[in-house]
């Protein structure tokens, strides 16, 4: 079997992603072989092609870390052909061919049957969604109910963020969404948010307090960094912060007080190594009563000969929401 493919290589010092004709022996192993329908643009996918990115060891590669479609051929009796599916995670993209082609294959247990979903919507939720997914649910296992008062959603303008804000607001919270794209305030109304702010802290230059204003009871962070510190002050008396990310830095300039005055918590997420029991039980939930309600709204849609361009907008910093790509019959 031949069929098409993104293709990451080194070259002269760089990496090149381009379309390629590959072989059955590109799939490699696994026990459930998926026709693609789509993936999605992720900030891990630009990191796959940048030098010393720091998550490819070995070139070449089909980035891709998510990928929705239709299983053609399984060893597991977990899975049928005709299953619409999702994977993502693991080493998919990174130490795996991923989304980025025709095919793939992969062990069954990265593998989630679709619920509720259809494969555009469950590319369009995609990693980022359900990093935010599992984000909410952190906070909902914490105890937080609409009547505890405000969620705050930083980076509300990134995957992450808008799905966020789309599955709180559908949960009845009240969302204030942190973001340094000013013009982005009437599409967070839309999906949800009550009340759209800058990035925090809104003075970068002012003296970092140990403790703040308690402003919120919750807060879903995709940035981490000072931003992150300065929520974790702002929270209030046995709040939550579930964080997921580090585009503002990995380092955490804060202090204990947040957490012995006010007993306040700092939830940490990860979806890439997230046992399949619990990733399926979650996409499940996705499905139902966990839905965002405005994936439309938030979903842009590429060709997959046209992912350069989005991951170039994700380099520099222009992309917002989330960008399906379209892989089936598009190369």
């Amino acid at each position: 079997m031949e069929f098409s493919a993104m293709v990451a290589r080194e070259s002269d010092g760089g990496i090149v992603l381009a379309r390629e004709t590959v072989g059955d022996d590109f799939l490699g192993t696994g026990d459930v072989t998926i026709k693609v329908h789509y993936s999605s643009a992720n900030y891990k996918d630009l990191l796959a092609i940048t030098p010393r990115g720091g998550v490819v060891r070995n070139y070449p590669i089909v980035p891709g870390i998510d990928l929705a479609g239709e299983v053609v051929a399984s060893d597991s009796d977990d899975f049928a052909p005709g299953d619409q599916v999702i994977a993502h995670g693991y080493e998919l993209g990174v130490a795996r061919n991923g989304g980025f082609a025709e095919y793939a294959r992969v062990p069954a247990d990265w593998v989630v049957k679709l619920d509720g979903l259809t494969t555009r919507e469950a590319a369009t939720i995609g990693t980022a969604g359900f990093t935010a997914a599992l984000s909410v649910q952190a906070l909902l296992d914490h105890g937080l109910t609409p009547d505890d008062g405000s969620v705050l959603v930083t980076g509300a303008t990134g995957g992450v963020g808008t799905i966020a804000v789309d599955i709180l607001s559908g949960l009845g919270f009240e969302i204030i969404a942190s973001t340094g794209k000013t013009d982005a305030a009437d599409l967070l109304a839309e999906i949800g948010a009550n009340e759209v702010i800058g990035r925090l802290p809104l003075d970068p230059d002012a003296k970092p307090r140990p403790l703040n204003k308690a402003n919120w009871a919750a807060a879903v962070d995709s940035v981490g960094g000072p931003s992150l510190a300065h929520v974790l002050s702002a929270i209030g008396y046995g709040g939550a912060v579930a964080a997921s990310g580090l585009t503002g830095g990995a380092d955490l300039p804060t202090t204990v007080l947040p957490f012995i005055l006010r007993g306040v918590s700092l939830l940490g997420i990860d979806s890439v190594q997230l046992p399949i029991d619990k990733r399926r039980t979650l996409w499940t939930a996705l499905g139902k009563a966990l839905r965002p309600q405005h994936l439309s709204t938030i979903e842009s849609y590429i060709p997959i000969t046209d992912v350069n361009s989005v991951l170039q907008s994700i380099k520099n910093g222009t992309h917002s929401g989330r960008t399906v790509i379209g892989v089936a019959d598009e190369f």
